[in-house]
């Protein structure tokens, strides 16, 4: 019968919360009405729960008992709303920025102009010295010459509420303060009709997001919608997390001992100049370079002479004034507004102290710098792998290292795998799919045939990276011995923390690996695996920088080729220090034969094959 009387009101009126109250005595409505919640847990009548709440609302009400009213033996309850503002769920975020006007570029252009960059030059002792003096002199002339604005941030602030509606609604008040009436009925209607073209303008903007054909905009318009802020749970000890993730981001420095039971020729050792400072573990990773690594064939057509890298000041003004101003400076202090504002002012400097490191083959300390933030790879994490560290570098150095991309493209472009296609000129990986899905269809037309693709993931493929074993690589492709040099000493000897919220982990050095985040280490990467190929024309290895597939084009069930080139893909990952995935690489089978066996799988080191067959029926012939 409630139940009945309920769904009739349900049905009148369908957005209305319906609230069932009563004495239901010892009565439970939970079977009979399943969407329902109880509110009331506290006893209303001696030890007896007798007076139900229902709502379809889980935790709506708070109950707390009161004194009866008059004679009656029923408790009077008091239903306290359990639901709290939007402004009281978070607190406000402070945010202080700097106000970039155009009397504060002045003053500091003015600041910078007036400088005698010499005297830095002079008084120092080092590269070290010098670059970070000059890092810390243009910070400081920052904070002087510009005003930084604090700005606090509420959990309820609109989207569409600009500064310039923030200002209208100051004036409101300070006119309603007054008691000037014209005056507060005319600023009344400024900021009602700004604010209806602040709600016009800002509809306008996500139906551009919309309506554009670009995934990313489209993805932004829904969070700004839906107020969408991923929530990530820290420790609550996070200076604690802060240093156990940093140390699990080092744990590759120094593990690597090299290919066993190979001697080395001291003959193939190379000389490292006294630049470039050695520690035990660069001398344990140089030892490690043995006679049975890779070597490149260089075609006689390759000049055997490249120019070395020298940087001009024209090329650098270029690039600072691209920068973003809107991203966050790096460990030096150094703002990308700095740099865009004051091109002309700071490029010579660090012109000078590009090529001072280019000469030395030394990067400044102060350059290698990073702070690590680790980014979570899922909404509920679980484990410290569970963070993906991206590094947060010195922008100077992120220009500095644009400019040594592109020399080192130049270089080493005609010497690439071809079925590398990274950092390639007119290829992307679009071209790697449509390349991978012409050999494997072309190859299934014949009979009897059938293809296994081994998709490859490498563990912190560029945490693994060897300096040594770089540098040696990069010899082979026809690089200048002293960008060799300084590429090993800008890999080599790198300060890191790690930064959680507001804490910070202890620094550590490391001399491994080429973090994320680097301008340079999807590049290196590449060059570093650019030995690892096929010598079997029924199998192909594409890369796409750390995207690696292993198709194996198979004819009259002899697989030979293809699991010796697995097994080739194994030892060769194990001789360069690179680990595979055991969860993440996986592997598929396409056949189109009738009455076929199920494939052996390949002998990866705990590695977990999975084998799937697409039917014939699945694809689509044109």
């Amino acid at each position: 019968m409630v139940a009945d009387q309920i769904l009739c009101v349900e049905r009148t009126h369908p957005d209305s919360l319906v609230i069932v109250l009563g004495d239901f005595n010892k009565g439970n409505h939970t079977h009979v009405l399943p969407k329902y919640r109880q509110h009331i847990k506290c006893p209303t009548r001696e030890e007896n729960i007798l007076d139900h709440c229902y709502t379809t609302v889980r935790d709506a009400y708070h109950a707390v008992p009161r004194a009866a009213l008059g004679l009656s033996d029923h408790v009077m309850v008091h239903l306290i709303p359990a639901y709290r503002q939007k402004l009281k769920l978070c607190k406000p975020v402070v945010r202080t920025s700097r106000k970039w006007t155009s009397v504060a570029v002045e003053d500091l252009q003015s600041c910078l102009d007036s400088t005698d960059w010499d005297v830095f030059r002079t008084a120092t002792n080092s590269l070290d010295e010098y670059t970070e003096a000059v890092t810390s002199y243009i910070s400081f002339c920052e904070d002087c010459c510009v005003p930084s604005c604090t700005r606090v941030s509420f959990n309820n602030d609109k989207p569409w509420f600009t500064a310039k509606l923030r200002r209208l609604r100051l004036d409101k008040a300070e006119a309603f303060r007054s008691g000037d009436k014209d005056r507060l009925k005319e600023a009344k209607y400024k900021f009602s009709k700004a604010v209806k073209k602040a709600k016009q303008r800002y509809s306008e903007k996500l139906q551009h997001q919309f309506s554009a054909n670009n995934s990313a905009s489209v993805w932004r318009g829904l969070k700004q919608i839906t107020s969408f802020k991923p929530k990530v749970s820290h420790s609550t000890n996070d200076r604690r997390l802060a240093n156990d993730l940093n140390n699990f981001y080092c744990r590759f420095d120094g593990q690597w001992v090299g290919p066993d039971t190979i001697p080395l020729n001291t003959s193939q050792q190379r000389v490292f100049p006294d630049t470039i400072p050695r520690d035990t573990s660069q001398q344990l990773q140089l030892q490690c370079i043995t006679s049975t690594s890779p070597t490149l064939k260089v075609p006689p057509s390759t000049p055997t002479s490249v120019t070395t890298l020298s940087i001009n000041e024209e090329d650098v003004n270029r690039l600072f004034r691209r920068q973003n101003p809107r991203k966050a400076a790096g460990p030096d202090a150094v703002s990308p507004s700095s740099l865009k504002h004051c091109a002309d002012q700071l490029s010579p400097v660090f012109t000078d102290i590009f090529n001072t490191s280019l000469e030395t083959c030394h990067v400044p300390a102060c350059f290698k710098t990073s702070t690590i933030i680790p980014v979570p790879k899922k909404p509920r994490t679980t484990g410290l792998n569970d963070f993906r560290p991206v590094a947060l570098t010195s922008v100077v150095m992120k220009s500095f290292e644009r400019l040594v991309l592109s020399h080192l493209k130049d270089i080493t472009d005609p010497l690439l795998d071809p079925l590398q296609f990274a950092y390639r000129a007119n290829r992307c990986v679009d071209d790697a799919v449509n390349l991978a899905l012409h050999y494997i269809l072309q190859h299934l037309d014949s009979a009897g045939t059938y293809a296994r693709i081994l998709f490859v993931d490498f563990s912190s493929a560029f945490n693994t990276i060897i300096p040594a074993l770089l540098q040696e690589k990069l010899s082979q492709l026809c690089v200048p011995d002293s960008t060799c040099r300084w590429i090993t000493d800008f890999l080599s000897d790198r300060k890191q923390h790690v930064k959680l919220g507001k804490d910070f982990s202890d620094s550590q050095t490391i001399s491994t690996g080429s973090p994320q985040g680097y301008v340079l280490s999807p590049l290196l990467f590449s060059l570093y695996t650019n030995s690892c190929t096929s010598s079997h024309q029924s199998v192909k290895l594409l890369k796409f920088v750390d995207d690696t597939s292993l198709i194996g084009l198979i004819s009259d069930v002899d697989e030979s080729a293809y699991r010796s080139e697995a097994d080739h893909l194994v030892k060769w990952c194990k001789q360069n220090n690179l680990e595979l995935s055991a969860l993440k690489t996986v592997e598929m089978v396409v056949d189109f034969r009738r009455n076929s066996a199920p494939p052996a799988q390949l002998p990866l080191p705990r590695t977990r094959a999975d084998c799937s067959h697409i039917l014939h029926h699945h694809l689509v012939r044109c």
